[in-house]
């Protein structure tokens, strides 16, 4: 049976759906209603309107869909590693949520599509020996010897990564879309396929004694290395931004960075700048010791110029291999320089994770979160910040269970534990001695205000203050203050030094 189905909007030339009854009492009969099926799909349009292919989708798609020449990079090495290899030349309208389903549980099987065929994996496309040393090998292979480490070995399936599955899904979703606006389809099949589902974010940012030893490390290898990975700490700015600062985006009077512009590569790999992720141009308040490293790396840029007889810009780029500051640093030599240096300090951590670490302190510290999204570039109000950027940290734990345990009606003790306890200054406050540093330091200011050298209306220390007096962290210092603004003793405002109450 034969029904004409319009003209191919790619080759141009005449469709017809057909379909094939089989002889028999019954052939005239199933003839009339399979007729009847087909002229409905077609009044209906729920026939494949075309018999491209994918590959030829794929193409349509990519000369019409904009995005930056980094994100269309991505789309293409996918595409032409996952995607042709295996549906390319498959029919548009063949292709449904089960041919879907099966090609992702492949890729989560095998990322190289061995179909589990024992195969050897070469080492490298090109005319090459794969075993160096096969007159005398190595026995049993010594992992020393680098022709044993070079020789090609029997194929390992290795599967591809969920998130990576899922940008193929959400790649082939934008073609199918297309082809449905187009009327090459009816029906979206990616709409019924079913990609690996969104795992639950876990960032895992440094700790503070990674964090520390980092900093300085980078600081002793190479002053300038220093300057970026403290700004990078401080301001928790994407890298491609911090490549693009120039020295007219930063206020060191005012203390105000204005992040602009990143750094990205274009369709034939040179270095550019762009609009920020999110498009908006955002300001980061510095704070006092991040404008001192800024001031310090000036002046050894300054210091470099005046010696090559340079005069310096204030277009310049901040970070620079360039005496003259006028070309800027490449992002992913950046990354790479950091993982580098993290290996070679045995601390597991990538140059992102000082994002999640700027996130997790800040929250640690109390800040609002919309303000830590503001200082971040997040476009969602704070959501992304939580869900992706805030790892759980001890110390905020620790904070939530002493205001529980504050709030909880006081227990029955044993006489001697009741004596004991009541003799310690700190105990009306739920403050217990020998316990956490912030316990401790709120302990002592909570001895000052009792024994009269804090009176009412004094001011306290800053919290860099403490910090500095008791070896701890500035976070622990707002979480003592924190402590003692919860029982009532100071009075905490914002923009004023807190006073005893």
């Amino acid at each position: 049976m034969k029904v004409y189905a319009g003209i191919d909007p790619v080759t141009k030339r005449r469709r017809y759906i057909t379909k094939t009854v089989p002889a028999g009492s019954e052939a005239v009969r199933t003839a009339e209603k399979t007729v009847t099926k087909l002229l409905n799909q077609v009044d209906e349009k729920r026939n494949p309107r075309t018999t491209a292919t994918l590959n030829q989708l794929l193409d349509r798609w990519l000369d019409v869909h904009h995005v930056e020449a980094s994100t269309r990079r991505g789309y293409e090495s996918k595409i032409d590693k996952h995607i042709r290899p295996v549906l390319g030349s498959i029919p548009v309208g063949r292709i449904d949520a089960e041919v879907l389903d099966a090609f992702y549980a492949d890729l989560c099987r095998c990322r190289d599509h061995c179909k589990g065929r024992a195969v050897i994996q070469h080492r490298t496309r090109r005319t090459h020996q794969c075993d160096e040393h096969a007159v005398a090998p190595c026995d049993p292979p010594d992992p020393a010897c680098q022709q044993c480490r070079r020789k090609c070995k029997p194929h390992s399936c290795q599967p591809l990564s969920d998130s990576s599955v899922r940008a193929i899904h959400w790649i082939l979703s934008g073609a199918f879309q297309r082809a449905v606006r187009w009327d090459w389809l009816a029906l979206n099949p990616t709409d019924q396929a079913e990609p690996p589902p969104v795992t639950h974010p876990d960032p895992r940012p440094p700790n503070t004694a990674e964090a520390a030893h980092l900093v300085a490390e980078a600081s002793r290898r190479d002053p300038d290395w220093g300057a970026f990975v403290w700004v990078a700490m401080t301001t928790g700015a994407r890298r491609g931004e911090i490549c693009a600062l120039h020295w007219s985006d930063i206020d060191l009077d005012t203390a105000v960075v204005t992040i602009r512009r990143a750094i990205h590569k274009d369709q034939d790999g040179r270095l550019g700048e762009k609009d920020t992720k999110t498009h908006q141009q955002r300001r980061i308040v510095l704070d006092p010791d991040t404008v001192e490293v800024l001031r310090e790396h000036r002046l050894r840029w300054e210091v470099r110029a005046a010696t090559l007889a340079i005069d310096p810009a204030d277009d310049a780029y901040v970070f620079s291999a360039d005496p003259d500051g006028s070309a800027p640093v490449i992002p992913d030599s950046v990354t790479q320089r950091y993982k580098r240096m993290a290996n070679q300090l045995d601390i597991d951590t990538s140059l992102k994770n000082l994002r999640h670490y700027s996130a997790t302190e800040l929250i640690t510290a109390g800040v609002d979160i919309r303000t830590i999204a503001g200082r971040l570039g997040h476009g969602s109000g704070g959501a992304t910040t939580l869900r992706v950027y805030a790892a759980w940290t001890a110390e905020a734990d620790q904070r939530a269970a002493a205001t529980l345990s504050a709030r909880m009606p006081t227990r029955d003790r044993p006489p001697d534990t009741t004596a004991r306890t009541s003799s310690s200054p700190v105990s009306g406050l739920g403050l217990r001695e020998h316990e956490g540093p912030y316990r401790q330091v709120a302990a002592d200011l909570l001895g000052a205000i009792a024994s009269g050298v804090l009176r009412p209306g004094d001011h306290l220390p800053t919290v860099k203050e403490l910090a500095a007096r008791y070896g701890v962290s500035i976070g622990t210092a707002h979480r003592a203050i924190a402590l003692l603004n919860t029982d009532g003793l100071v009075r905490v405002s914002r923009g004023r030094r807190t006073t005893v109450a």
